[in-house]
């Protein structure tokens, strides 16, 4: 234990700042400030608002996430950070702070994917990644299919949303139905309670010319509110439990079909599904159901670890270190729309020679 490489990790991509420390794949540490709160009155994300809650959250929340581990700054091996994709602001406000705390310490720093990180963070929970696996990622901002065969410099895009990510789907779909933000966790409350037979809803780009793994969901959504429309207009009732239930069965049957498809076509025995809608109790069953029948192993992260937080930034910071990946340079810059083709963004492996040279131990000491 005490030779696994010992890791913070700084995720900021949206409206959470995450931090998290991991040890190996030993999480010590996941401490999350979230401004989801000053964003609901909005009905959606405002980038210059997240970025000035990081920065407000950032120490404090750092500091929280050491006493949590119990362990010094001084300790680390390195310093994490989600470098992208994201909102530009608020991932530079993540860089920026890894920065100084890793020049501080004379500590590695590695940027790293955010989606990349996603997957790696099942390994907290499940161990090692198989190698391949195939992952499905799905959140506010991202439905993406991927083939990772070394998670720390090989993952290849299989197929992604050409339009709405299937969580912007659902926060949508709750602001039509007035249900607020964010739109997930209340669209799977509400549709615990509904039919999700009783609206025939489409399912987008599953017919024989489409494309296999990309996805599809402004149309389900254009629908859905159409529907809710219609039955304002003629004076009805909308069944908000049922319309729920069926709307969300539409997500989650494209979703899984198209995930074991992708591992199918492509001989890959395990499928591993993160981001914010995996904590999503529907898409949970019927994916476990699919890869059964399969013969698939499936595997989801814990719903804590499936939405946007620190650990999965330090899990994959982790693997890069014991990888012997080599660190980032000191002019890493924040990517908003960094490739999934690119885990991490390293530098030369003599870029952080000259802070080992000076001791600033003097920022904890």
């Amino acid at each position: 234990m005490a030779d696994e490489p010992l890791v913070l990790g700084i995720e900021t991509s949206c409206d959470e700042t995450g931090v998290g420390i991991v040890r190996g794949s030993t999480l010590l540490a996941d401490a999350i400030a979230s401004s989801v709160d000053e964003h609901a009155r909005f009905g959606g994300v405002v980038p210059e608002v997240a970025s000035r809650a990081h920065l407000e959250a950032m120490v404090p929340t750092i500091d929280r996430a050491l006493k949590e581990a119990g362990v010094s700054a001084r300790d680390l091996d390195g310093i994490a950070v989600t470098a992208g994709p994201g909102l530009a602001g608020a991932l530079l406000v993540g860089v920026s702070a890894a920065k100084a705390y890793a020049y501080a310490l004379g500590k590695p720093l590695y940027g790293v994917n955010h989606l990349a990180s996603h997957i790696c963070v099942d390994q907290l929970e499940h161990g090692a990644l198989p190698e391949p696996t195939m992952a499905l990622l799905v959140s506010g901002g991202h439905s993406s299919l991927l083939l990772s065969t070394d998670i720390t410099s090989d993952v290849r895009p299989m197929g992604a949303t050409i339009d709405d990510a299937a969580g912007e789907a659902f926060d949508k779909i709750a602001r039509v139905l007035n249900l607020g933000f964010p739109g997930g966790p209340v669209i799977d409350r509400y549709a615990r309670e509904g039919d999700p037979e009783a609206i025939t809803f489409p399912r987008g780009l599953t017919g024989p010319r489409d494309p296999a793994y990309d996805f599809s969901f402004s149309g389900l959504k254009t629908a859905v509110a159409r529907w809710i429309e219609a039955r304002r207009a003629a004076g009805e009732e909308v069944p908000v439990r049922d319309v729920a239930a069926s709307f969300q069965e539409a997500v989650v049957d494209v979703l899984t079909r198209k995930a074991v498809r992708a591992c199918k076509d492509e001989g890959v025995d395990h499928l591993m599904i993160g981001g914010g809608v995996a904590a999503n109790s529907r898409l949970r069953v019927l994916a476990q159901e699919r890869c059964e029948a399969a013969g698939i192993r499936l595997r989801v992260p814990r719903p804590k670890l499936c939405t946007d937080n620190g650990a999965m930034v330090a899990s994959l910071g982790a693997e890069m270190v014991a990888r012997g990946r080599a660190a980032s340079d000191w002019d890493l810059s924040a990517d908003s729309s960094l490739p999934v083709t690119d885990p991490h963004v390293p530098g030369n492996a003599h870029s952080h020679d000259h802070v080992r040279e000076v001791s600033k131990e003097n920022l904890y000491s």
